[in-house]
């Protein structure tokens, strides 16, 4: 990344662009044809990684009316195993086409000898782990030479051989790199939940000035653990712990991500009032004064 971009991206970050939603098909006749009272819309970037057709030309018509961010699910930053240069070079050809406020992918590993297992896997919080990915970032970043954030992710299983908790351990990675943080508030409270932790512990232990945005989701309780399984409303647990994020980090752009039993555009307004409503109340600054 060049000097220039590196020195911005650590002393300002990106701009607030408001609340809005994870971009589905389900929903782009909606969008295109209904102008909802949407701020933003974040884009898997896999599914537009496509030479033209029909995804591009929606793509193309909805960043001409609101702003776009792209979020990948196929970096495998934490992987041992080379970066993968083709995907790289195809996702700066779409940031180029985009313009996106910024990039995000997740800070876990997702395959192994070339196969791409579509999970986002754990890794132990070590020095050693920390060194190899502060490594693979820079390289990230210096290669798209656009601001890169990354999200915690989910997690079920532990490793006796981690040194660090997840937040010294991210803590320390926007320290030596540079990039921001894509705060996802949902995994935060799944991963608290079953680990045994204080997810308001984490939330403390994150530097304020690094976190770009928020995810808000949905989960799935089965009592002895939860998964993020973003198919479902967000819970009230996770309503009290996006408040106390806003107050620490805010005034913070944030979406509601739904991947699985998709509801119409409708039913997902509400949930995206709610959050602009917390974000106003936290923050009276950004609330549009009547005409």
């Amino acid at each position: 990344m060049s000097d220039q971009v590196m020195s911005e991206q650590k002393s300002s970050r990106p701009p607030f662009i408001g609340f809005g939603l994870g971009l589905r098909s389900e929903h782009y006749t909606d969008i295109l044809e209904g102008n909802p009272p949407i701020d933003w819309f974040e884009v898997v970037s896999e599914n537009f990684m496509v030479p033209g057709g029909r995804p591009m030309q929606i793509l193309d018509q909805i960043k001409e009316k609101y702003p776009v961010v792209m979020h990948g699910v196929s970096m495998s930053i934490a992987s041992t195993q080379p970066l993968d240069m083709d995907y790289l070079t195809e996702l700066k050809k779409l940031a180029k086409h985009v313009q996106p406020k910024w990039i995000s992918d997740h800070l876990c590993w997702t395959g192994v000898h070339g196969v791409n297992l579509h999970d986002l896997l754990p890794f132990p919080y070590t020095a050693e782990a920390l060194d190899h990915i502060v490594e693979r970032v820079n390289t990230v970043q210096d290669f798209l030479d656009h601001p890169l954030a990354l999200e915690n992710v989910s997690s079920y299983v532990s490793f006796k051989q981690s040194e660090l908790s997840e937040w010294e351990f991210i803590s320390e990675l926007t320290k030596r790199t540079g990039c921001w943080l894509l705060l996802d508030v949902n995994n935060v409270f799944v991963s608290s939940y079953n680990h045994e932790f204080d997810a308001m512990e984490f939330i403390n232990g994150i530097p304020e000035d690094r976190v770009v945005q928020f995810h808000m989701a949905g989960h799935s309780d089965y009592e002895t653990y939860i998964v993020d399984t973003h198919d479902a409303p967000v819970r009230d647990e996770v309503w009290d712990l996006y408040r106390a994020c806003q107050k620490r980090f805010g005034p913070v752009s944030t979406i509601i991500e739904r991947d699985d039993n998709i509801p119409p555009l409708a039913e997902l307004m509400p949930e995206l009032e709610k959050i602009r409503n917390i974000g106003y109340e936290i923050h009276p600054q950004l609330k549009p004064q009547a005409a």
